[in-house]
């Protein structure tokens, strides 16, 4: 990102920004309200939700009621004017991967009007237990360590765990990439292909453990597909690249904001001055239209 391009997002702090994804470019523009229209009216759409980073059970003076703040989240979703197909939700759901806490997560995205919920974990998810706990919760269908894929109106679905195996980095391994190249070779170039994962697929910011360090194994499966879109959580902040035919999105958090890359000596969670907060916080709606390549993506905050 150039100097220009980053000051011209620190001025979106706090708009909804659309992201449209034509032939590996991402266009930008502050969304007004026909934007939201507009996407909505079309029926015969496929349009779903993300949000991520929930830490349920956090406690602390950057958002000391990360529940209300999910709570508004999942308000935000089923007041859009619309019903999505199917929200996402990409990882660190809980803090500190608790039984009651996995609980809560599933009992409050029982509460999203929409006819799916996916997941995949964080690092949080899997504190002290390789994902076990999480995997009984939401790893039902799942395969491994709780990767799967799925196909809807003519995109294909890729949901990746690279959070079980930390050392600096995010982790695929080698059985995740052998599931991948099985599950895309019968597919044709011409597929959309959306994957998700919590850690980056691209080196953000390594220094901090922003990206993967076996992800190009992945994306090189992918380089014969015309359009491919990532999206991850995990930095708790909006931030998009394009490599060629990938474009990588990564999402904002419903709990707390953590420094932009290099900002501060380590990634811990900012305290935002009084009634600001919510301008840090938000879900991602994407749209797309059956024989159209390009993806919409919409950010919202929940101010």
């Amino acid at each position: 990102m150039t100097r220009r391009q980053l000051l011209r997002h620190a001025g979106w702090f706090g708009s909804a920004v659309v992201l449209t994804v034509t032939g590996g470019e991402v266009i930008s523009h502050v969304a007004h309200d026909k934007d939201s229209k507009n996407s909505a009216a079309d029926a015969n759409a496929l349009r779903f939700v993300q949000i991520s980073d929930s830490h349920i059970g956090f406690t602390g003076p950057a958002n000391t009621d990360v529940t209300s703040s999910f709570s508004e989240a999942i308000d935000q979703v089923n007041t859009l004017g619309f019903r999505p197909q199917f929200v996402m939700h990409t990882g660190d759901l809980t803090h500190l991967s608790t039984q009651a806490q996995f609980d809560q997560v599933r009992q409050m995205l029982g509460g999203l009007r929409t006819d799916r919920v996916f997941t995949v974990p964080g690092e949080h998810d899997s504190v002290g237990d390789s994902g076990r706990a999480y995997r009984q919760v939401f790893g039902a269908g799942t395969s491994g360590d709780g990767w799967y894929s799925f196909d809807t109106h003519g995109v294909h679905f890729i949901a990746l765990v690279n959070t079980l195996s930390l050392e600096k980095l995010g982790h695929l391994g080698n059985d995740q990439i052998d599931f991948v190249r099985r599950d895309v070779a019968g597919l044709s170039s011409d597929t959309p292909i959306v994957v998700f994962s919590h850690i980056p697929l691209f080196a953000m910011y390594p220094q901090w453990g922003w990206s993967t360090d076996d992800a190009l194994q992945v994306l090189n499966l992918l380089k014969r597909f015309g359009s491919v879109t990532c999206l991850n959580g995990h930095v708790h902040q909006l931030f998009s690249k394009s490599e060629g035919n990938v474009t990588f999105h990564s999402a904002t958090t419903t709990a707390y904001p953590l420094p932009a890359p290099g900002q501060a000596p380590a990634p811990t969670p900012q305290v935002l001055p009084a009634g600001h907060l919510k301008e840090a916080l938000g879900i991602r709606t994407v749209t797309y239209k059956t024989n159209d390549s390009p993806l919409a993506i919409t950010d919202q905050r929940l101010a």
